[in-house]
């Protein structure tokens, strides 16, 4: 399966809405998502000493388009999703706690 993750905060998840709709929506017109690969790279910029779920988002079920696009901050070498439409509930097939190391740094997380 070629999973999408998305980041959100402990009290934000569960929701009991049918649709995610961060405030980057609004701000810069797409919901952020990541592979699991390179997820690490926002948590450990924007998440850090913050209680983190992985959404684990089936692409085959979001609806809206999803680019791959430069990332913001631009990572070089990297093109990250963005959904360009609010993230069904239903496509989120699982979530996960994502904790750093031992290190404080997060890394690339297991898949469900």
């Amino acid at each position: 399966m070629n999973w999408l993750v998305h980041l959100v905060t402990a009290d934000e998840w569960p929701t009991d809405a049918t649709e995610i709709v961060p405030p980057s929506l609004a701000q810069v017109g797409f919901v952020h998502l990541s592979t699991p690969a390179q997820v690490a790279i926002p948590a450990n910029l924007f998440y850090t000493g913050l209680d983190v779920v992985l959404l684990w988002v089936d692409p085959e079920l979001v609806g809206d388009e999803i680019r791959f696009e430069e990332g913001d901050p631009p990572v070089p070498g990297q093109v990250f999703p963005h959904l360009y439409g609010p993230l069904p509930v239903a496509a989120v097939v699982a979530a996960t706690p994502y904790r750093p190391g031992p290190d404080g740094q997060y890394s690339a997380p297991d898949a469900p």
